[in-house]
């Protein structure tokens, strides 16, 4: 059991990411930081039934991620509101070829990705299902392991992988559809 008077100093130092997380599931600063505050507010009460020496990371994720289901999930969304200054965060945006790795040694598709803008790749990321897009986000943006995953999302570890793996196809498909409305394709190239 965790003690209550140590929750600021174990938690807080989380708070940066956690509100990086809430932003991208609830699309909307505001909303990202009643999430968080929510989150901090239910982890705080129920402190002291968190195991020290455990993840608290993956603690708090799964009570940002239920409450964020529970809550936000359940009221009709408002337009969205994109701050496009966090996709750099986006696990595809890391893979587009730096400067360094321009030119003739770039693959096919290191080539495509370099045509790519972050708001694609943003888009792309927010057409998942919400199903796919919650464990895109926890593995790929927040590095968890697919058995922290499980237990944020209180689903079973097959269930995670299987949702990763869909939820990167679709996302591959809708980039190449990009590249292909852009011109980025070389001639010939098939569809994924």
């Amino acid at each position: 059991m965790a003690d209550q008077a140590n929750f600021e100093r174990d938690a807080l130092q989380f708070s940066p990411q956690l509100y990086s997380a809430a932003l991208r599931m609830t699309r909307n600063p505001a909303d990202a930081e009643d999430l968080v505050q929510e989150t901090f507010l239910k982890a705080y009460r129920a402190y002291d039934t968190f195991t020290a020496g455990t993840n608290l990371k993956a603690w708090l994720y799964r009570i940002l991620t239920n409450t964020y289901i529970n809550k936000y999930r359940k009221e009709k969304r408002r337009p969205s509101e994109v701050d496009l200054g966090d996709v750099q965060d986006l696990y595809l945006y890391r893979q587009i070829g730096s400067e360094e790795s321009a030119g003739a040694s770039q693959s096919v598709e290191e080539r495509v990705l370099d045509g790519l803008v972050e708001s694609d790749i943003k888009e792309a990321v927010e057409e998942l299902p919400e199903n796919f897009r919650l464990p895109v986000l926890l593995a790929d943006l927040e590095g968890f392991a697919y058995k922290e995953i499980a237990e944020i999302l209180d689903i079973p570890i097959g269930t995670v992988m299987s949702r990763l793996h869909r939820g990167r196809k679709a996302m591959q498909k809708r980039l190449w559809e990009f590249a292909r409305e852009r011109g980025l394709l070389p001639e010939g190239a098939e569809r994924p």
